[in-house]
């Protein structure tokens, strides 16, 4: 218990400094998640402060991450109008079922080749590193910078994949379950079938009913326009606890009804767009990757050897740049564009999600938990520190007329 009161303190104590210091943090090459992973190393791995047992801080990890998944994917899908989405619906569907395939594949191929391991577990770990992080993505198109250095289009392609994909992951992470011998075959194909099915059939009646309420209270003047962001967040907490009510695939139940209390609402949602936005990717990651830094793996790390950073470094490299390289011509988008959307795919909340998802069903085998995470910690370290260079490369790279 003291330990989790000192991570309290700790992470209260950075989000302070990040508010004063907002603006000028804004401008270095440090982002807030990487801010709070440093220190959740420092105060676990570097000064031991910090020990939470391995089965609490897999928990913890488990459920903090699917709940800031709800909100991040409720985001997502009030980001734009849904005009905008439509607009980009043919590469968006592309990068969902090709691109996160191939995806897997590829990542799982890598796992197979330099870690050595059975191909049920290496199709495992590729799954679970498929989807790109909505939580990550959003530091990289939202915000005043991106709006001026990315166009509107690609800003919408990203949103749209890191959306859909978080919740469409589901199915091929609980096959790969099965695979590994975790869960029965047939019982997983249920699982995977009717969690899509039942969350899309969730998520449409519950963002209808919540649009229909909340136009309903604006036609009454009862609307507090302010109370929209929280209204936003509490309904995608929501969704979650319907969804996994109904044991349907819960993550893909909230981006649904975000999109469908998108489409009932019209352009009320831009209103608390940029405040919810604003909101997570400052402060509501903090507690999930100060917690990460706190439970990473060193000495597992270090035992493994240069497999193991040589396969995060390869993830990173080849798992999603050659995808979407193939896939140019069905996408319909310049070399610049590939280039930018090609790296920037980050790994971060999602991954952990599935990671410790994973766990809880079965997947024992601590090269799952190693070697993902790792992954991870160089996603947002990499990631992070590119995407302020890599909005004014593609904005100037534009203005060269490249591409």
């Amino acid at each position: 218990m003291n330990s989790l009161l000192l991570g309290y303190a700790l992470v209260g104590a950075l989000a302070v400094l990040l508010a004063l210091g907002s603006s000028a943090i804004r401008r270095t090459p440090f982002t807030e998640p990487m801010l709070a992973l440093f220190l959740g190393v420092l105060a676990g791995p570097v000064l031991g402060l910090l020990d939470l047992d391995d089965r609490l801080g897999a928990a913890l990890m488990r459920e903090v991450s699917r709940a800031l998944l709800a909100v991040s994917l409720m985001a997502v899908a009030l980001r734009f109008p849904l005009a905008g989405y439509r607009r980009v619906l043919r590469p968006v569907l592309v990068l969902l079922t090709a691109g996160m395939v191939g995806m897997a594949v590829l990542s799982a191929g890598l796992a197979w080749l330099l870690l050595g391991v059975p191909l049920s577990l290496a199709a495992l770990l590729g799954s679970c590193l498929s989807p790109t992080d909505p939580v990550l993505a959003s530091g990289i198109v939202s915000g005043g910078p991106a709006e001026r250095q990315l166009p509107a289009r690609l800003r919408q392609v990203i949103s749209g994949e890191s959306g859909g994909n978080d919740g469409l992951a589901f199915p091929l992470v609980v096959l790969a379950l099965a695979a590994v011998g975790a869960r029965p075959w047939a019982d997983q194909l249920v699982v995977a079938v009717w969690g899509v099915l039942g969350a899309v059939v969730v998520g449409v009646l519950l963002g209808w009913l919540a649009g229909r309420a909340v136009r309903a209270a604006s036609r009454r003047e009862t609307l507090d326009r302010g109370s929209l962001v929280v209204f936003a967040i509490l309904l995608g907490i929501a969704a979650l606890g319907i969804g996994q009510v109904f044991h349907t695939d819960d993550i893909l139940a909230v981006f649904v009804t975000g999109l469908a209390y998108n489409r009932v609402i019209g352009d009320q949602p831009r209103i608390a767009e940029q405040k919810l936005d604003d909101a997570l990717t400052r402060y509501l990651v903090l507690p999930l990757f100060f917690m990460l830094g706190v439970e990473l793996p060193w000495r597992d790390w270090l035992d493994a050897g240069w497999r193991l950073p040589l396969f995060a470094v390869a993830v990173l490299l080849v798992r999603r740049l050659p995808v979407v390289a193939g896939l140019r011509a069905p996408l319909r988008l310049g070399w610049r564009e590939v280039v930018f959307l090609g790296w920037f795919g980050p790994i971060g909340v999602s991954a952990l999600f599935y990671l410790t998802f994973s766990a809880d069903e079965g997947a024992r085998d601590p090269l799952l938990w190693n070697a993902g995470s790792l992954v991870v910690v160089l996603s947002i370290v990499l990631h992070g520190a590119t995407a302020m260079p890599g909005r004014r490369w593609y904005a100037a790279a534009g203005s060269r007329g490249d591409g």
